[in-house]
């Protein structure tokens, strides 16, 4: 069993809440495993929820249009997952793999947003670091755009 508490004051999204903000999260959290292979997400799906990994790695991979994928990230204990369809309601835009038995908290959207509409102040803290975030998956997407330009020659 995970202590809740603990591995959410770890996650840099939930970093600087005041503990009683961290508390509540804890308790509208649930935990669930992967094993290898298990999607916690898909790209194009409803994002219902976010994950926090706890224990294990997953990889992000994203599929263009021509139906080729490509793995973006690979990810483990501390990192989240899904936060920006959770928050703005759109689809995944990338799948996320378990690559080996992985141990997550899961935040359902309609849990968190209400949270959030209960507690404003929280959203101010947080969303520096949802866009610090965005900001970095999209220069990681930009630099793998070049790459496949340059036909993988690095300049």
């Amino acid at each position: 069993m995970v202590k809740k508490e603990a591995a959410l004051e770890k996650v840099p999204l939930f970093s600087r809440l005041n503990k009683r903000f961290v508390k509540g999260l804890a308790e509208i959290c649930s935990e669930r495993v992967f094993k290898p292979g298990d999607a916690l997400m898909k790209q194009g799906e409803e994002g219902i929820g976010l994950f926090i990994i706890v224990s294990g790695t997953v990889k992000v991979v994203k599929t263009g249009p021509d139906g080729a994928t490509v793995e973006i990230a690979q990810n483990g204990p501390g990192d989240v997952m899904g936060e920006l369809a959770v928050i703005d309601g759109y689809a995944r835009t990338a799948s996320v793999i378990a690559v080996e038995k992985t141990t997550c908290l899961c935040l359902a959207s309609w849990e968190f947003n209400a949270f959030i509409k209960a507690h404003p102040e929280v959203a101010m803290e947080i969303l520096p670091v949802v866009v610090k975030r965005f900001r970095e998956t999209n220069a990681s997407l930009m630099a793998l755009r070049e790459t496949k330009k340059d036909g993988g020659k690095k300049s």
